[in-house]
């Protein structure tokens, strides 16, 4: 009798033994668990908050960008550059224009690359809704000119033609701003598009770059 009760409590310490190693194991398992969700929502409150650091610093520098003048480029007085629309032609006073009375219909400028000059009078109305221009004459080499298409083309509010009349190799036109650069990689050129592209200057913000005027 002695022996059958024996090892009816060895049993029962066993599974007691067996019940507690489980408790045991479904506590650290619980424990275990907490800490990697808890790391994890670390990681990713860290990773948000680093996220929103970089998007803040990025905002600052492009207010910076937008603030800071482009060295060398020519300014004109939008007070003294006309906006009526017209359908006869205009004598504008620099080359290529920046501002001053223009045709009623726009020349497309969602990043269009015009392989063909382009009449001036359409091209002034895009930079009236806030395009940057971007032009070129024979002097500028072929390498440069694929760069910045390849800038343009992936740019709204932008648009590039060829222009033989030009005194500079490259130059960037805005409403009232224009730039004159050697090489596609000259950092001015990133900076132009920065603070020009539906820039402070743009006489009518937000208006449309597209269904206007395309090459033929």
């Amino acid at each position: 009798m002695a022996s059958r009760t024996s090892d009816k409590n060895s049993r029962q310490n066993r599974i007691a033994e067996m019940r507690r190693a489980d408790r045991a194991r479904e506590r650290r398992n619980k424990f275990l668990a907490i800490g990697i969700s808890t790391a994890i929502v670390a990681g990713l409150v860290g990773f948000g908050s680093w996220l929103l650091i970089e998007q803040k610093q990025k905002e600052k520098d492009e207010l910076a960008a937008r603030k800071a003048p482009v060295s060398g480029e020519q300014t004109w007085d939008a007070k003294n550059l006309g906006r009526n629309h017209v359908e006869t032609p205009v004598k504008y006073e620099m080359n290529p224009p920046v501002g001053g009375d223009h045709h009623p219909r726009w020349m497309n400028c969602d990043g269009d690359v015009y392989k063909n000059p382009i009449p001036e009078v359409n091209a002034v109305h895009s930079l009236e809704h806030g395009a940057v221009w971007v032009t070129y004459n024979d002097k500028a080499a072929k390498g440069e000119v694929d760069k910045l298409a390849e800038k343009v083309g992936k740019t709204p509010y932008t648009l590039m033609s060829p222009d033989k009349e030009q005194a500079g190799a490259i130059m960037l036109s805005a409403w009232g701003k224009q730039l004159t650069v050697d090489t596609a990689d000259d950092p001015r050129v990133a900076q132009f598009f920065t603070k020009y592209v539906q820039g402070q200057q743009t006489p009518e913000p937000g208006a449309a770059c597209t269904n206007g005027l395309a090459e033929k």
